[in-house]
């Protein structure tokens, strides 16, 4: 006959354990900064130029302390701009974008998500102000050549050139002149001139 203690010691029968009884909490594992992901805000952006386009759709990535500015130097080096404003495609542009001069980044704060218009105005060809000086050039010689037909006695007596001097020199002088000064005059400013 068996005893009880037989019984006992006979087979191990596999059962579902009750995951409350003798539960360990096992601590969740440390999440490191490689493994975390933030979600970087940004904003679609939809850009034109001159009120034509949308010359490009993007999205744009927000910086600064609170995650809330635009970089807006980015864009004016990307697409060529001198100067960005915000748009309406309804009625039209808006306001300068205004940006802070160090990092490029807007002033005024946008939300995450949202869809911000803009309109650019390209930069200035070079060949436009050489056109402008080229065309003061020959104005300003025909000029000197309908007034004055013979070179003027002062000129004559300075002799610089060791000859005749025509008036086209001249012209091209005052231009240029003219150009530097009001090209330079911040840095005769800075030198304290």
């Amino acid at each position: 006959m068996e005893t009880t203690t037989e019984k006992e010691i006979g087979e191990i029968q596999e059962s579902t354990p009750d995951p409350t009884v003798g539960a360990v909490d096992v601590p969740a594992p440390k999440q490191t900064p490689s493994s975390l992901t933030a979600k970087v805000p940004e904003v679609e952006t939809h850009l034109y130029r001159r009120g034509k386009g949308p010359i490009a759709i993007f999205k744009s990535n927000l910086g600064g302390w609170e995650q809330d500015q635009l970089e807006v130097r980015d864009i004016l080096d990307k697409y060529g701009f001198k100067s960005v404003y915000a748009f309406n495609p309804g009625s039209g542009r808006g306001v300068p974008i205004r940006f802070h001069p160090r990092n490029g980044r807007s002033i005024l704060g946008y939300k995450d998500g949202t869809v911000v218009y803009i309109d650019g105005e390209p930069t200035d060809s070079l060949m436009k102000p050489v056109t402008k000086i080229l065309i003061g050039v020959a104005v300003i010689t025909i000029l000197i050549t309908l007034i004055v037909r013979d070179t003027p006695e002062w000129l004559k007596k300075l002799n610089i050139f060791g000859g005749d001097f025509p008036p086209w020199v001249l012209a091209c002088m005052v231009i240029v002149f003219a150009r530097m000064r009001k090209r330079t005059k911040d840095f005769l400013n800075k030198l304290g001139w």
